[in-house]
């Protein structure tokens, strides 16, 4: 295990929900493993008024009630936390940080000016807090390094990325940027590439000579939950398709990186996404559909629908599901479909990819054979499910399907990092692999830019019911070619009823 160098680890927006659910929970448990270096200092910036004092007591009370967190070891790690009040949109007040982020280097003693800034803010401020870090000399890695992590959305759409990014490219370099997206940063995510590339199993047959089909499924069961400001004005396409969905197909389809860092393993991810099939106006028409949850009635709650939640608009267009067929146009894929959906409202919250092997050519066994399909689930109950026949026990040889199971709870003994544990771990160590590259964000950008624009067309959504899998026309999609949607639980099984 390496542990990362002294550093101050700066966050901005620290009074908002994501710094109090996720990034100061995953340093905690960092720091209580012993995977923090043994002289930091974390620093919350905002405009609101704390002093360290109160700014300790809230975050306190925050870990002691949603975390199962030892009282001394609590203690001492919230010595470590220090808070500074400025206004982040004037690039003169961040005077005040400079001076501070001094004072701690004095009281740490740290021997280089390491620091980590993290941007848990609105996106309005992507490129206003670069840019004023840089006009105070915070950028500057002549005295140790300086990182900064960006959360998504990176932009709105091509232009506005491409505008972003090269806002934030005048004062920082590639190499200090970590565009995070904590759907890498889980481990099922990451084991799609060793069981891939480990295994003299499955890597022969991972190509369109075997494959007929891949599905990927992002579901929740949730609906916006009190963003639908923020919602309408973003969808299912930028929320979810954009970054997770596109990023999880491409480590289903890459090719091996010629080493296990951070420039090998993204050059092969921005191959993918480069190869991805353009969307033209007839795949627009038949390849996609998007949808938006109506009112319903789900296990005895009845559920509003889209339009009706608060801070959406009662007319509003925004889809709240996408489904798309889509391909990749190199020698592996060719020819092979993706069927990728992602959408809210659906019956239950489940992350997972399956693999659709082509039926055995055998005129004999081949002719009721059931399908062997190698099921990869991210979340919830996390594991692997391969499906193969089996001789059906008595006269005969008919085949019957058995499953064999693999979950990560099994492994008892392992210590599992979170996804923000993970990346916070990776961006003070300099791993840069489980992060979005410029080149990745601009050709994902590239690839959804058309549904953006199509999305627009008032004939282009569909209605589904709230506890339903989607708009009807998404199983169309798959039922013309003879195929359909698998409907998975929360638990990794096969049934035919689940949750609905």
């Amino acid at each position: 295990m390496v542990i990362p160098e002294n550093s101050s680890i700066v966050i901005f927006g620290a009074s908002g929900d994501l710094t109090y659910r996720k990034l100061i929970p995953a340093l905690y448990h960092l720091y209580s493993n012993n995977q923090l270096p043994k002289n930091f200092a974390i620093l919350g910036v905002s405009r609101t008024e704390y002093s360290d004092e109160s700014y300790r007591d809230k975050l306190k009370s925050a870990l002691s009630s949603s975390e199962k967190a030892d009282e001394t070891v609590l203690n001492r790690f919230i010595e470590h936390l220090h808070y500074q009040a400025i206004n982040t949109s004037d690039t003169k007040d961040y005077q005040k940080l400079v001076t501070r982020l001094n004072q701690l280097n004095e009281l740490y003693k740290f021997e280089k000016n390491n620091a980590l800034f993290y941007l848990a803010t609105p996106p309005s401020l992507y490129s206003v807090i670069p840019a004023s870090l840089a006009a105070h000399g915070l950028n500057d890695e002549s005295d140790g390094w300086k990182r900064l992590i960006i959360e998504k959305p990176f932009g709105y759409d091509l232009n506005s990325a491409l505008q972003l990014d090269k806002d934030i490219h005048k004062h920082f370099h590639e190499h200090q940027i970590y565009r995070i997206d904590h759907y890498l940063g889980k481990e099922t995510v990451q084991n799609l590439l060793v069981l891939r590339f480990s295994n003299a199993m499955f890597e022969p047959l991972w190509n369109r000579n075997f494959i007929e089909y891949v599905e990927i499924t992002g579901a929740e069961f949730l609906g916006v939950e009190g963003r639908g400001g923020y919602y309408d004005g973003s969808g299912a396409v930028r929320d979810m398709f954009q970054n997770h969905l596109l990023q999880v197909l491409a480590m289903i389809a890459m090719e091996p990186p010629a080493k296990i860092n951070a420039d090998a393993m993204r050059d092969e991810v921005v191959k993918v996404l480069q190869c991805l099939k353009p969307l033209d106006n007839n795949d627009l028409k038949t390849n996609l559909v998007l949808g938006q949850y109506t009112e319903s009635d789900v296990r005895g709650d009845f559920l509003p629908s889209y339009r009706d939640e608060t801070g959406v608009s009662p007319d509003s267009r925004t889809e709240t599901y996408v489904g798309l067929k889509a391909f990749i146009n190199n020698w592996r894929w060719n020819g092979v479909p993706f069927y990728v959906r992602t959408g809210k409202r659906l019956p239950t919250r489940v992350t997972e990819v399956v693999i659709h092997f082509k039926q055995t050519p055998h005129p004999v066994f081949g002719q009721n054979a059931p399908e062997n399909k190698l099921i990869l689930r991210i979340q919830p109950d996390e594991g692997i499910q391969m499906s193969f026949g089996l001789k059906e026990p008595g006269a005969g040889f008919n085949a019957k399907e058995v499953k064999m199971n693999f979950h990560y709870a099994s492994l008892q003994e392992t210590q599992l990092l979170t996804a923000y544990q993970r990346l916070l771990l990776d961006a003070l160590n300099g791993d840069a692999t489980l992060f979005a590259r410029s080149d990745a964000v601009e050709a994902c950008w590239e690839y959804v830019q058309p549904i953006l624009d199509y999305k627009q067309d008032p004939q282009s959504l569909f209605g589904y019911a709230c506890g339903t899998w989607g708009p009807k026309e998404s199983d169309d999609l798959l039922r013309r070619d003879q195929r359909e949607w698998r409907f998975p639980c929360k638990n990794l099984t096969d049934t035919d009823y689940c949750e609905l």
